[in-house]
């Protein structure tokens, strides 16, 4: 009998064997047919005298005629045919089995889905459900793309680190049509005297992890940035290297279109619920001798509203803003001892305005995405003289959560006060549009959550990341899959990161949270 407890999770296998799925084909005669004394039909004798080329010129002659009739059936016209049969083939595509079961088609998802596909290949069937193939609210694509690797965490630094390398490399990743269009001017983060210390201490453990940033004082800041109001400013920290912004938008195609190059079933579907298994010799803290119940099944909410079910190995939660809900779904938050534990991420609104300055008297095209002591960011986009600027809330400020319209509002009251005093010249801008996107925010600590769940064998959490997790992605896709393949991290160790220090109360505060 298998026991779990606080930190402890079930016997994990280092590899996986792929379920499959073998098909049956079904084969019948005519039976009202003469047939000879063998059992075979007339034909059949006579095609077996054949010349043997003119007998496989045939039967491909008939294939091709009943391929015909499946994609161009008489009566309809050729493109209601393209559209039913790819209808279709979707119908047909669905896996009703696989090894792992990704929910959630965003970045990190389709960071998972390809660093598995990538190692495994034909070694495992990997499922991604994605309930908006279109990615219209998805937190990646309305993210501003930054890449940074001034945290106070090591974790946080080693995963931008190599965020960055990605990048870097990103051709031999994912294929030379993949343009991310990193702009690499990197980062300023800008203290007073009451953060000041702070910062030197995060900027001397970044560069021993391998960043490249250094500090400036108030004059230095104002002679390499005259456009710069330094009245109480103590000191910046401004990455030199492997820093700056790119396109979430390209990343996330780029993870996708590889995934399924790979072999990566996508399948636009939402999560409805779990099936659970009994597992009588389990003993699970909290949960009485016999009550155990694992996941087996997953239960997706099709396109046209039907209902249909796949068989996992193994989930992955990896559903963003969303994820606290999902996790409902496989009784975390609701259930009995280990699983009365919630997964702590909840939507947050935060909007992005763009905005001109007037005569194009703002900073240039080289300027880094500055970030002034009140959390107030901004940075150059493009070549079109445009910005773009935010700020997150306070904690009784937050906004609602049930739609993306924007407070242009908050700019005027939050976001350009700030911007003004930083940039003189910013006391002269005009907003020309913004939108507003999801924070996957985690309420117990705002850093990402990432491994096993301590109750459920085959249950993986990915999300969690509130507002830094784009540049993330590819660490997280990585390390899930060496969790997944390997039984352990050989890259990044990210076990401070997992589900255990919730249910222990140990949270990681990260100091520079933007």
């Amino acid at each position: 009998m298998l026991r779990l407890g606080r930190n402890l999770s079930l016997i994990r296998p280092r590899g996986l064997r792929s379920l499959g799925a073998s098909a049956v084909r079904k084969f019948s005669s005519d039976s009202g047919q003469k047939k000879d004394d063998q059992g075979f039909k007339p034909e059949q004798v006579e095609a077996n005298l054949e010349n043997p080329v003119s007998r496989t010129m045939k039967i491909l002659g008939n294939d091709m005629k009943k391929i015909k009739k499946f994609i161009l059936p008489k009566g309809k016209t050729a493109s209601e045919d393209v559209d039913n049969y790819l209808e279709r083939y979707r119908r047909e595509d669905f896996q009703s089995h696989c090894d792992v079961l990704i929910i959630g088609g965003g970045g990190v998802g389709s960071s998972i889905a390809y660093w598995l596909k990538k190692r495994a290949r034909s070694g495992l069937n990997v499922v991604v459900v994605e309930k908006d193939s279109t990615y219209q609210q998805a937190s990646t694509c309305l993210s501003v793309g930054g890449l940074r690797q001034q945290f106070s965490i090591v974790e946080n630094i080693q995963m931008s680190l190599y965020g960055a390398d990605f990048m870097r490399n990103i051709k031999e990743h994912l294929g030379d049509d993949v343009a991310v269009n990193f702009t690499p001017y990197g980062y300023l983060m800008l203290a007073s005297e009451q953060g000041a210390e702070q910062l030197q201490e995060n900027s001397r453990l970044q560069n021993t992890l391998g960043a490249k940033n250094e500090i400036l004082t108030a004059a230095r800041l104002k002679e390499r940035f005259p456009w710069m109001n330094t009245e109480g400013i103590a000191l910046g920290c401004h990455g030199l290297e492997k820093e700056g912004w790119f396109d979430p938008w390209a990343l996330l195609t780029g993870f996708k279109k590889r995934a399924i190059e790979y072999g990566a079933h996508y399948t636009e579907a939402e999560l409805v619920g779990f099936e659970f298994r009994p597992h009588p010799d389990i003993l699970a803290e909290g949960v009485n001798p016999g009550e155990y119940e694992g996941l087996e099944k997953a239960y997706l909410k099709m396109k046209d509203g039907e209902i249909r079910d796949i068989k996992f190995s193994v989930v992955i939660i990896a559903t963003g803003a969303q994820s606290g809900e999902v996790a409902k779904l496989a009784r975390i938050g609701t259930g009995k001892g280990m699983l009365s534990v919630p997964l702590p991420v909840e939507p947050r609104k935060r909007y992005v305005y763009v905005y001109q300055c007037e005569n194009d008297n703002g900073p240039g095209i080289n300027t880094p995405l500055t970030i002034d002591p009140t959390g107030t960011y901004f940075r150059r986009d493009g070549l079109g003289g445009n910005y773009l600027a935010g700020k997150s809330p306070l904690p009784s400020e937050e906004p609602p959560v049930d739609n993306l319209d924007v407070d242009y509002s908050y700019f005027d009251s939050n976001v350009w006060p700030n911007l003004a005093k930083l940039v003189p010249d910013f006391e002269a801008i005009k907003v020309k549009s913004a939108w507003a996107g999801y924070y996957e925010y985690n309420t117990f600590d705002e850093n990402g959550i990432i491994g096993p769940h301590p109750y459920y064998n085959n249950l993986y959490i990915a999300t969690g990341f509130s507002g830094h997790g784009i540049q993330q992605t590819p660490a997280v896709g990585r390390a899930i899959s060496e969790m997944i393949i390997d039984g352990e991290y050989r890259t990044i160790d990210l076990t401070r990161f997992g589900f255990d220090r919730i249910l222990v109360d140990q949270p990681i505060f990260e100091a520079n949270i933007v």
